[in-house]
């Protein structure tokens, strides 16, 4: 069992100066800010719908990146794990992880393509 525990840094050097730490495992990602006032924010894998790299010009000098995870939680439906080491494996990880977790839920992803402009008559369906 692969988890993943980083600290968001500062993208000079990659010191970890900060007060955030994300924990990715394979059925949560938890997101903890704060040094005096603690904030703690989960989402489960299975509304993990798709996972996206970042990585700045400076973040790949210093080995850094930000990935960008597109959810259906309500809270946070764009969640960013900012300047974190292993970023490349911890977006394969998600993205693995999250279709299993949709599978053995057994939910259905459904697409939205812009039908809303079509003339169909709810009728003929």
């Amino acid at each position: 069992m692969v988890n993943f525990r980083e600290r968001k840094r500062w993208v000079f050097l990659g010191l970890p100066f900060t007060f955030t730490v994300y924990t990715v495992k394979e059925d949560l990602i938890t997101v903890q800010k704060g040094f005096l006032n603690k904030k703690e924010n989960d989402c489960y894998m299975y509304k993990v719908q798709d996972v996206e790299l970042l990585r700045s010009l400076g973040e790949r000098i210093f080995g850094l990146g930000t990935v960008k995870c597109y959810t259906g939680d309500t809270t946070d439906p764009e969640l960013y794990l900012t300047h974190v080491r292993n970023s490349k494996q911890i977006k394969d990880f998600i993205l693995e992880v999250s279709e299993k977790a949709r599978q053995k839920r057994r939910t259905l992803n459904m697409l939205d393509i812009g039908a809303e402009g079509a003339d169909v008559d709810p009728t003929d369906l």
